[in-house]
């Protein structure tokens, strides 16, 4: 079908046009200049007009950290591959990358080709994987080469999680040289596991057991020893470096003072990091905190993180916005860990709201249009080696496009999220915009409040390098 959206302002990550976007089959072919005979014409031949007068145009998002299915906790997080990417193409994200991983004692490979077939048939939108590493040796490291070499093109390591994910600090170290022969890119979860594990044991023995202690052991200045170690250990095995979900101030210095002294070390944050915060969130009453159980985990109002973020954000310290979705229900599976905060399956669902909470920071002042965009939909794209195919409306990129209206205000709620989740982490909150419609491939999955997509439509991207190293 050719496709032409005319009346709105195209947004990218370098500024605001206005442009009519041409779509033929699953590509963008032209953007055209509004009354141009080029868009008189277009618009004269398309099989559909989409007016998006009053709108802006952006890339579809990509967010590249989600868990659909995941085992954890005693438990699999609530998405699978069919509710969650359709609850994120509800909200306007048209590519994930999720995570294919390797626990200790398994096969690289098994483990990968196991979550590619999970995944087949599967999926509403586009996805890729990352490898997860959680047994670096021989065998797995030769691994890293060939899945390099079928798109497969980052790693993620965990400094957390002892017995079941965590590699130690010569494991890392192995695992970076060789991403720096194959041009890999090493993700990293920075919090000091051993630590956080006799602090998370003496609160419980003390009899300290309810939610808000999961944010009390997994101490800031964890998070920041990590991440100052992941650094260095990249430095040494010339390996580029990112941090996943940043939460802390201390953490971020570490990031900022890397970059500033030319270190590749790139970061990301999330959502509920930038909205959420102990006291109000982790620390209500009864068991409700455990719905704000997430790792690493919401930080105190009284000290300056989200500010710092939101800082770190604008100057480019951070790079990314993703979402870490990892939904778990309240009911048989949050409350598993009733009695005990270490036996909370550890996650937030948000695939389907990061571009109206991001959005919402452009209302605020914190960034700007084009900032959006390209925390959201380009330097995911870039960083993950799915550009110039995602993240950018552009002659011969996908025509993965969402129609965003600024004036529509609406209340997110349990009740309207699409995400197969008993409660909403943002419940109530009122968002100053909405997607309208996406096209994911050229294909309308989402438009007038009706969803026309279906599983099977997502197909695997395999990656390229990363496009944005310094």
């Amino acid at each position: 079908m050719t496709i032409l959206i005319k009346g709105g302002t195209v947004i990218s990550s370098t500024g605001a046009d206005l442009a009519e976007v041409l779509v033929d089959g699953e590509t963008i072919v032209a953007l055209l200049s509004p009354g141009s005979d080029l868009a008189v014409s277009a618009e004269g031949g398309a099989e559909k007009v989409i007016d998006a007068t009053d709108r802006y145009v952006i890339p579809g998002g990509v967010d590249v950290h989600t868990h659909m299915s995941l085992e954890a906790g005693g438990s699999v997080s609530s998405d699978d591959f069919d509710t969650g990417t359709k609850a994120a193409a509800w909200g306007g994200t048209t590519t994930i990358v999720d995570f294919a991983a390797q626990t200790f004692g398994e096969n690289v490979r098994e483990c990968y080709d196991a979550r590619l077939a999970e995944a087949d048939g599967e999926c509403h939108i586009d996805y890729s994987f990352h490898m997860v590493l959680g047994d670096v040796n021989d065998a797995s490291l030769k691994e890293m080469d060939l899945l390099v070499n079928e798109g497969v093109t980052s790693f993620k390591l965990f400094m957390a999680y002892p017995g079941v994910l965590m590699s130690d600090d010569g494991q890392i170290l192995r695992a970076m040289q060789q991403a720096a022969g194959n041009g890999g890119l090493i993700m990293m979860h920075a919090e000091n596991g051993l630590a956080i594990d006799v602090l998370a044991e003496q609160a419980f023995e003390r009899g300290e057991t309810g939610p808000v202690n999961h944010g009390y052991v997994r101490r800031a200045e964890f998070e920041s020893e990590a991440t100052h170690r992941a650094i260095q250990l990249a430095k040494v095995g010339a390996a580029p470096l990112y941090i996943v979900h940043m939460s802390a101030s201390e953490a971020l210095e570490q990031v900022a003072i890397a970059r500033n002294n030319g270190a590749n070390v790139f970061a990301e944050t999330c959502p509920q990091y930038l909205y959420f915060n102990l006291e109000d969130h982790l620390d209500q009453e009864g068991f409700d905190g455990a719905k704000y159980v997430c790792s690493t985990p919401l930080r105190t109002k009284h000290e300056h993180h989200q500010d710092d973020l939101w800082t770190g954000l604008r100057t480019n310290d951070l790079s990314v916005v993703s979402t870490d979705h990892c939904p778990f229900c309240m009911k048989e599976q949050k409350d598993l860990g009733i009695n005990d905060f270490r036996s909370i399956p550890n996650g937030i669902g948000g695939v389907e709201h990061r571009m109206d909470m991001i959005y919402q920071g452009v209302t605020q002042g914190e960034i700007s249009l084009a900032r959006w965009v390209e925390l959201c939909s380009t330097t995911p794209a870039r960083m993950m080696g799915l550009y110039p195919k995602k993240g950018v409306l552009q002659p011969g990129s996908d025509a993965d496009i969402v129609v965003y209206n600024p004036n529509h205000s609406w209340t997110i709620s349990v009740d309207n999220h699409h995400m197969n989740l008993d409660y909403s982490a943002y419940e109530g909150i009122t968002v100053p915009g909405k997607v309208e419609t996406v096209l994911s491939r050229g294909k309308v999955i989402v438009e007038d409040e009706t969803y026309s997509g279906g599983k099977g439509h997502g197909q695997f991207v395999r990656r390229g390098l990363s496009s944005y190293l310094i």
